[in-house]
């Protein structure tokens, strides 16, 4: 039987993090000189790994979404002077979070327009969180091996602000499209999207009287730091105090189980899985309060962009290449 692999690109959340994976996104468009979008059938993407997956799947360069994050991250996460920031924790806290959706909303319109799901070149997996109906959504390019009609004619910037409403730092997003419902960050509950993908894939499209054999993915994180606290940490903690602490905690460890499970599936599963995970690289101690989910500066950007190029550096120079044949259009 003819090797016929359905190739998954997945892109992990993290806020203004995603520099990082866009940087390294950068690297393997210009390692190959294509758009990704040619190279992948499905690609998932949670918070900002969403926001990159949709422009990806419309043939915007990893090189222009990386210069979002660059000339508005500072409008989508304003930063408050020295002295001021215990305003925009308050605010988290007790108020209404810590930022609008406004400027976010402004730039996802820059970027996308009035395009909609229908015109993507690939098939999507965005997961958010619907808290209208107190479940895990995903936001899905229709396709006929699923018998789908629903997310088509959504529109690029209510999904992207849909997977990105982080609690307590953006608004919760409300889509007329879908009759009002509400909805969260995907991180939630699926802030590395990789098995999200997985599982589309084995439903709809691999296996046994299907389309394709077998699988392969490519797993890109966002930045993140050293998980472990030292062994006298405070155990009594009131959410002023665990605040970024309490989404990374969460988030890495979504992070982990996945990249488990993934490398465990690889090795027990009847259908051929090849996987390769990108991960984070390490933050020294002095750059730590450089790197948060909002922390927007200049000097923390320049430090995702350098982190970004040393790792899109090494698996540019990495024997095992991992090129992907051209899509093969499924619809």
């Amino acid at each position: 039987m003819e090797n016929k692999p359905f190739k998954i690109l997945a892109i992990d959340g993290g806020g203004i993090k995603g520099l990082y994976s866009s940087t390294i996104l950068e690297h393997l468009e210009e390692q190959f000189d294509c758009s990704l979008s040619d190279y992948f059938d499905l690609i998932c993407g949670t918070s900002t790994g969403g926001l990159i997956a949709l422009a990806l799947s419309l043939k915007i360069p990893a090189a222009e979404v990386s210069n979002i994050y660059k000339n508005h991250g500072h409008r989508i996460f304003p930063q408050k002077p020295k002295g001021f920031k215990w305003l925009g924790a308050l605010s988290q806290t007790l108020f209404r979070g810590k930022y609008s959706d406004s400027a976010l909303r402004e730039v996802l319109r820059e970027v996308f327009g009035d395009r909609k799901i229908g015109e993507s070149h690939n098939l999507l997996c965005i997961p958010s969180y619907s808290m209208t109906d107190g479940r895990p959504w995903i936001f899905k390019f229709d396709h006929k091996e699923g018998k789908l009609t629903r997310d088509n004619k959504a529109l690029y910037v209510d999904v992207a602000l849909a997977t990105s409403a982080a609690p307590t730092y953006l608004p919760v997003c409300e889509i007329d499209y879908y009759d009002h419902k509400q909805f969260i960050d995907g991180g939630v509950w699926a802030n590395n999207p990789t098995l999200v993908g997985v599982m589309e894939a084995l439903r709809y499209f691999v296996g046994k009287g299907k389309e394709f054999d077998s699988i392969e993915v490519l797993s890109v994180s966002s930045l993140s730091l050293a998980k472990g606290k030292p062994v006298n940490w405070r155990r009594q903690r009131a959410f002023i105090d665990w605040r970024g602490d309490l989404f990374d905690t969460s988030m890495n460890g979504q992070n982990e189980f996945t990249d488990y499970v993934m490398n465990s599936l690889c090795e027990l599963n009847d259908i051929k899985i090849k996987y390769l995970r990108i991960p984070s690289t390490q933050v020294s101690h002095e750059q730590i309060h450089l790197v948060d989910l909002d922390a927007s500066s200049q000097h923390s950007l320049n430090l995702l962009c350098g982190k970004g190029n040393d790792m899109g550096l090494i698996y540019r120079k990495k024997p095992r290449k991992h090129k992907h044949s051209s899509l093969k259009k499924t619809l």
